[in-house]
């Protein structure tokens, strides 16, 4: 067992969207994702519709309500529009990790169950995070079908033209809570999954003239899950997590970054695709890293034409970028990381720009 929990890794990330059949197209198009599986009326499912999209061991679900009378989605997206609802862990046993979570404080939402059909059975669970989201349990090993009960084979012929982005896996899922709550949601998932606290990010790590913020990172101990938790702190004005919390209208998850084994390429297939990007550094980023003479495979101007962040770490160097927010709202973005050597970081080096990247956006938007 690579940890004591026995998680085996991310499994896949929900959202709840208006509009599932939009988002699927938009999913496929800019991020070059392919609808492998889909659940609906046509599928016996009445009250709601789901698309699921995947990409190597990316995997992602869109989904939205048919009808009223399903509660849960109506009301979460009713309260917080487009979002995401749940990331998923792959576990060895279900009921063991719900139980030690539950026994550990974590706040129950779904108790384990069954799901079967004649593909076998499909086993999950599911506990609280956040105000409204969720951290899931699931194990599919006895199931045979295309993802999970109710699941078949996509109804909807999209034949999207995309470029190819070679985007692999979930690397990190970040979430932004209130003042004062980063420190019980960090205690919460530490407790409940077994995790530790691997980054302390505090007074003074992360800001700029106008605001800051505080962060924690949790992981599973073998660095397979990590999850950074951002809350607000004390400066001149307000914060991108102050204006996240007010656009979604609660806590949640701010953003998901997605591994890549050539972050140039990637990004440069992401942009042809119709992805924006936050704006690029200052060029005194790039010639102070020209300055430190680093030991790096990629050419610095050329991460510099693409916008690229650097961070060098005792066992390697980390490359990534932020999308511009993917819906109307503030409220979600995608990260796109590359990892070197040993690399297990998140970028501290580059808090400074990227900090100053968003405050940039944030105050063309008004909300500085």
């Amino acid at each position: 067992m690579a940890n004591k929990l026995g998680i085996r890794g991310y499994d896949y990330v929900e959202f709840f969207v208006g509009s599932a059949k939009v988002w699927a197209y938009w999913f496929s198009k800019a991020t070059g994702m392919k609808i492998t599986a889909y659940a609906g009326p046509e599928t016996g499912i009445r009250n709601k519709v789901s698309y699921l999209l995947q990409k190597n061991d990316l995997k992602i679900l869109v989904t939205s309500p048919v009808k009223p009378d399903n509660y849960e989605i109506y009301n979460f997206i009713q309260r917080h529009g487009d979002g995401v609802k749940r990331w998923t862990l792959n576990v060895n046993d279900v009921e063991y990790a719900y139980n030690h979570a539950i026994k550990n404080g974590a706040i129950p939402t779904i108790k384990p169950r069954e799901l079967k059909d004649a593909n076998g059975i499909y086993l999950e669970a599911a506990i609280k995070l956040y105000d409204d989201a969720e951290i899931s349990f699931v194990n599919a090993d006895e199931y045979h079908g295309i993802f999970q009960p109710g699941f078949g084979e996509p109804i909807h012929n999209y034949e999207v033209e995309t470029h190819e982005t070679g985007l692999k896996i979930v690397d990190h899922i970040v979430g932004n809570v209130r003042e004062n709550e980063m420190n019980f949601w960090v205690d919460y998932m530490n407790a409940a999954l077994n995790f530790e606290t691997f980054v302390d990010f505090g007074p003074g790590d992360i800001g700029t003239e106008y605001s800051a913020l505080l962060s924690k990172v949790v992981r599973s101990e073998d660095t397979l899950i990590r999850n950074p938790v951002n809350e607000p702190y004390k400066g001149k004005r307000k914060s991108q997590i102050e204006e996240y919390i007010e656009e979604f209208c609660g806590t949640g998850i701010q953003h998901i970054a997605i591994r890549s084994e050539n972050i140039i390429e990637t990004i440069g297939a992401m942009r042809k695709n119709g992805i924006e990007f936050l704006s690029t550094p200052p060029a005194t980023y790039y010639e102070s890293l020209k300055e430190r003479d680093l030991k790096v495979e990629e050419d610095i101007d050329e991460l510099k034409e693409n916008g690229i962040l650097l961070d060098p770490e005792s066992d390697g160097y980390l490359l990534q970028i932020f999308t511009k927010p993917v819906g109307d709202r503030p409220t979600f973005f995608f990260e796109v990381i590359q990892r070197k050597g040993g690399s297990q970081g998140f970028g501290k080096g580059n808090f400074q720009a990227l900090f100053e990247a968003i405050e940039r956006d944030q105050a063309a938007r008004g909300n500085l």
